[in-house]
């Protein structure tokens, strides 16, 4: 007795079977993506504003006694690329580029936190060169406020740090392609959500159907042999209908 409850309560996964079922609903799952990829296509290509990066780098030269720089100014110097990267994003400096660029006329609602959201610095690994991006949806305001970073900035450090010299490695550039958003990453990723959605769909419908519908099943899933099938009506039984019911021996 036990042993045929547990026959009745266990789920067997045939993939053979899933495989199958997913290749008959192919044309629903292709059709419902091809759906998903259009809409993101027109979301990243005109709902979505574009954005621009533009960069600038610098590179910070430590005061030496000597005209030789060492390996462990090197290593220091490495070490130091956090706490410049932290001034370059400092209050002081982003606050002051609002002031120069005046762009609080521009945005009211710019201030030190939108500013700053706008700024990224980056330290390339074993280096004292810094990179400035600023991302912003237009590409001139991004070049500007990339520069205007870096020149804020170059004097702070200098002042806080007592750093010999911020020299220009790259002035920003003016971006002619947008950072984002990616029409192409956008369209695949919108394709692929709208066909995992629906092989999700068509699966869990196809787990949660319990019923039994194949003499196969009724020997599969409760442990019983089938006697004989009854066809339903007349046309079953001339082979118009391939449908039959299922009369089971216990």
């Amino acid at each position: 007795m036990d042993t045929r409850q547990n026959q009745v309560d266990e789920i067997e996964i045939d993939l053979r079977e899933v495989l199958i079922l997913l290749i008959s609903k192919a044309w629903l799952i292709l059709l419902v993506g091809m759906f998903t990829a259009i809409v993101g296509f027109a979301l990243s290509a005109f709902l979505i504003a574009p954005t621009f990066e533009s960069t600038s780098k610098i590179y910070i030269l430590n005061k030496q006694q000597e005209n030789t720089v060492t390996y462990s100014d090197v290593q220091l110097g490495t070490q130091l690329t956090k706490d410049y990267a932290e001034l370059i994003t400092s209050r002081l400096v982003l606050e002051k580029v609002i002031e120069d660029l005046n762009l609080t006329s521009i945005h009211e609602d710019m201030d030190y936190e939108a500013m700053l959201e706008k700024v990224e610095v980056t330290t390339p690994t074993d280096t004292r060169i810094l990179s400035i991006t600023v991302t912003d949806t237009d590409p001139v305001m991004a070049m500007n406020i990339a520069n205007s970073v870096r020149e804020a900035a170059a004097v702070h450090i200098k002042n806080v740090m007592d750093i010999e010299a911020v020299n220009v490695v790259e002035t920003a550039n003016l971006p002619m392609e947008k950072a984002t958003p990616s029409i192409l990453k956008w369209t695949v990723i919108g394709g692929c959500i709208g066909a995992f959605i629906v092989m999700a769909i068509v699966l869990l419908i196809f787990f949660m159907d319990d019923t039994i519908k194949t003499s196969d099943d009724v020997e599969k899933y409760l442990g019983l042999s089938t006697l004989a099938l009854i066809p339903l009506d007349s046309q079953v039984a001339s082979g118009k209908n391939g449908k039959k019911k299922s009369v089971k021996k216990k």
